[in-house]
């Protein structure tokens, strides 16, 4: 198969179990080679229990009994929250046709020159799945996460398939499988973004459900430029399997400082857009 990446390492021994969420600060630790083996995969491994149940925006209100300011909605921020929310809340559940149908096809948009055997086949760790079944995957990010990687195959093609092929850059030896990557930054934007508070408690948040109320597809969009940004930033630090989490901090950051440029009205002035191409 030739363009395939091909990872150094079975994806199922990669990406070890794990029976619950653990924190980011808690993922990668210093130890071993086998404990840096589940590093990229245990929060993907973990409940659904984190997802959150609120965002809000535009207008701060400092209180006195709070250090953080009070982020209240606009009734049309208000309705773009719920539309949002409502996608956060489906879990992924291998039984629905339309669930099914999503995962066939972004099998189609990644590989068309390979047809797929079924949506359990060992056929799925070429695209960095944990197993040879991506539904275990979703429990981390629900069905939102599977939407995202849709959303990026079919918006930005190019920049999908570099990813997913590593085409670009001088590659580690041990790269990080591009899947479960995908369901880690979905997990990432929520933090980020405060979606479990009932109104955000940063301005970040705040600045995004802006952006949200001007495009339904913004956290999609986000998505997007982050995954390509996370990229960038592994090249840049000769990043290997063991220094994940250290790049995705290193993302975050870089994302929440551009989100918080003054001249910034629409994601697609955001700097790290322009490392997207289509």
């Amino acid at each position: 198969m030739s363009g395939r990446i091909h990872f150094n390492c079975k994806v199922s021994t990669f990406l070890g179990p794990s029976s619950s969420v653990r924190s980011e600060r808690n993922m990668c630790p210093n130890s071993s080679f086998a404990e840096a083996q589940i590093c990229l995969a245990e929060v993907v491994a973990g409940s659904a229990a984190w997802l959150g149940r609120g965002l809000s925006c535009v207008c701060a209100q400092r209180r006195e009994s709070d250090a953080r300011p009070s982020f209240d909605l606009t009734p049309a921020q208000e309705e773009c929250l719920q539309r949002l929310q409502s996608r956060i809340d489906v879990a992924y559940d291998s039984s629905t046709l339309e669930h099914q149908e999503a995962l066939r096809a972004l099998w189609h948009t990644a590989f068309p020159e390979e047809e797929l055997c079924g949506l359990i086949s060992e056929q799925w760790k070429e695209m960095g799945w944990q197993g040879k079944d991506p539904s275990t995957d979703f429990r981390g990010g629900g069905f939102i996460s599977l939407e995202n990687l849709l959303f990026f195959a079919r918006n930005f093609p190019k920049s999908f398939q570099d990813l997913l092929r590593k085409r670009e850059g001088d590659r580690s030896m041990w790269e990080y499988p591009f899947a479960v990557a995908g369901v880690n930054i979905t997990f990432m934007l929520i933090q980020m973004l405060d979606l479990e508070a009932v109104k955000p408690r940063t301005f970040v948040g705040a600045t995004f459900l802006k952006f949200l109320s001007e495009n339904e597809h913004a956290f999609d969009l986000l998505y997007c430029i982050t995954f390509k940004l996370m990229d960038h930033q592994w090249l840049a630090m000769r990043a290997s399997y063991m220094d994940f989490n250290a790049v995705m901090k290193s993302t975050r950051r870089q994302l929440e400082s551009e989100l918080l440029l003054e001249e910034i009205t629409r994601l697609e002035e955001l700097p790290s857009y322009k490392l997207l191409t289509r």
